[in-house]
């Protein structure tokens, strides 16, 4: 099957009421690279149209056209893995990979400001937040499926679950992470500018008690882990 002669699908991997989703091949294209097309018709092509207007400066978007009855969106795959399938609980990763996706992730987010929050919340669903770990790379997928009611604190709150994915807590969590942990939790920004700048302060805090544990052997710093935890929960009964 080949839309607008131009685009061969592959599979079509979502189809509901006036929408689809697609994966394709660009046949024009020398690379051959995959792309991805999302199609919309009825009420949510006349919902639609005007986002892709906000999506001219996005890298990974190639094309917009009416195709007959349907609106059609084109960006190019991103590749990865869905998030999910790295970040579990009980994985191996080290603090630097964590504090490393976590900065990819919250840098994604910032870049979604601009986006209507219909299409920002769908990029962060958990399919949709891929990671390829060989070229160390976190991307957000352009599989936008329809939601309703988005605003920008929506969005806080999906990048803020997929953030403690990343950073969930585990015994060798320092104070300062479980405590951005905690704030993420609590939805205190109202948007993603607010979001990044509390992940670029708590981050170098982050950064700096990893760092200090490091240096300390593993009895010390298994001290200093139980003492952290034992003072945290003093404050936080205090606060009650």
């Amino acid at each position: 099957m080949l839309v607008r002669e131009r685009y061969k699908v592959v599979r079509v991997t979502d189809s509901r009421e006036n929408y689809a989703f697609a994966e394709a091949v660009d046949i024009l294209d020398r690379e051959m690279r995959g792309c991805l097309l999302n199609l919309y018709e009825g009420a949510l092509l006349r919902q639609y149209l005007p986002c892709f207007d906000r999506l001219k400066g996005c890298g990974a978007f190639q094309n917009v056209f009416l195709d007959g009855e349907s609106l059609v969106a084109v960006f190019y795959d991103c590749g990865g893995v869905p998030i999910d399938h790295i970040f579990y609980q009980g994985d191996s990763h080290g603090w630097q990979d964590r504090l490393y996706y976590a900065g990819q992730l919250f840098q994604q987010v910032l870049n979604l400001t601009d986006l209507p929050s219909e299409v920002a919340c769908a990029l962060l669903l958990s399919d949709n937040v891929r990671i390829d770990q060989k070229n160390q790379k976190l991307s957000l997928r352009f599989h936008l499926v329809p939601l309703e009611g988005m605003n920008p604190r929506e969005v806080v709150y999906l990048a803020g679950d997929q953030a403690r994915k990343i950073l969930h807590p585990r015994f060798s969590s320092p104070r300062e992470e479980l405590d951005f942990l905690e704030e993420l939790e609590q939805g205190g920004c109202a948007n993603a500018v607010q979001l990044y700048a509390l992940w670029r302060t708590r981050e170098a805090e982050i950064r700096e008690a990893y760092e200090t544990l490091q240096k300390k052997n593993f009895v010390r710093r298994w001290c200093s882990l139980l003492i952290g935890r034992v003072k945290r929960r003093i404050a936080r009964g205090k606060e009650r």
